[in-house]
């Protein structure tokens, strides 16, 4: 019998499809998330689930008994009311149960700006979890450090439907690396399927082209049937308003706030020229065709 595959994150929109190319590669696997209702469709078709908290260095030892490999990830918890006290315990309970269970390759998802200290808002956390997991003796790591979410843009459908414009606190004309998360699920299985990395790695995930949250509005605009629709600057007092609105922790929002002005300044970047390896097949227009678009009209 094959030794399974650990997908923690299983329900997100990375994890779940990296459990479904796995599966359809007739692959063991063992889906890990926190609500068991959600883990249903996926043990309907063979993954193996796991529900728990990914906080519980006990139940994640159990999880990762006789893994082949993991994919591992911090999920986001917009209601912390200490995000970095979360991402802390959630990464050392990661990190504790990979030691103590052995697994012999790991691919974390990471992010763009990982390789900062200070100053990257929720990204901090990712920065500590590379260097947590670089640290296991036996272990090879890949990190995954993609740019700036498609599925990002899904938070602004509210506004946009409730105002009429898009707005945000990144700054209109600054360009950013923005990627497809199936682009990186793609990346991921690929690199759990062959197994045969070692050492330590960092791997960026960049996307078709930069996009300027005014071009990235146009076109999701235009999808939408609003091809004139505008990204307009919003101030921080008036961002906070709307992340509290949203079910955000004070704490989330501050660290949100950070990170954007991170983008802002360019100091949250990719550390890689683009090339070939990091550029993604993926483009906005299809994303905003098929994803943003129905989930736009699931909304009205």
């Amino acid at each position: 019998m094959k030794s399974p595959f650990v997908i923690l994150g299983a329900t997100g929109n990375v994890g779940s499809r990296i459990v479904e190319a796995l599966l359809a590669a007739g692959e063991p696997v063992r889906a890990v998330a926190r609500e068991r209702v959600r883990l249903g469709p996926q043990a309907s078709h063979g993954a193996d689930p796991w529900p728990g908290d990914i906080e519980n260095a006990a139940f994640l030892e159990k999880a990762f008994s006789r893994a082949r490999a993991a994919f591992v990830m911090i999920p986001p918890r917009n209601h912390a009311p200490d995000l970095r006290g979360y991402q802390n315990h959630a990464a050392d309970a990661i990190v504790s149960a990979l030691a103590k269970t052995h697994v012999p390759r790991v691919v974390t998802l990471s992010s763009i700006g990982a390789h900062l200290s200070e100053g990257s808002g929720p990204i901090l956390g990712l920065h500590d979890l590379e260097e947590k997991v670089n640290r296991l003796p036996n272990a090879a790591a890949v990190h995954l450090r993609p740019a700036y979410f498609f599925e990002n843009h899904l938070w602004s459908i509210p506004i946009i439907r409730t105002k009429g414009i898009n707005a945000g606190a990144i700054r209109p004309e600054t360009p950013i690396p923005m990627v497809a998360t199936r682009d990186i699920a793609a990346e991921a299985t690929r690199l759990l399927l062959k197994g045969s990395f070692i050492g330590r790695e960092v791997r960026y995930l960049l996307g078709p082209n930069d996009r300027t949250m005014s071009e990235a509005t146009r076109v999701l605009g235009k999808a939408i049937g609003m091809p004139g629709l505008l990204y307009v600057p919003a101030p921080e007092d008036e961002m906070r308003r709307a992340m509290a609105g949203m079910g955000m922790s004070r704490s989330v929002i501050e660290a949100m706030l950070e990170m954007q002005r991170g983008f802002n300044s360019g100091k949250i970047r990719p550390t890689l020229a683009r090339s070939p390896e990091n550029t993604t097949p993926t483009t906005l227009e299809e994303f905003a065709e098929t994803v943003f678009a129905p989930a736009y009209r699931a909304a009205a």
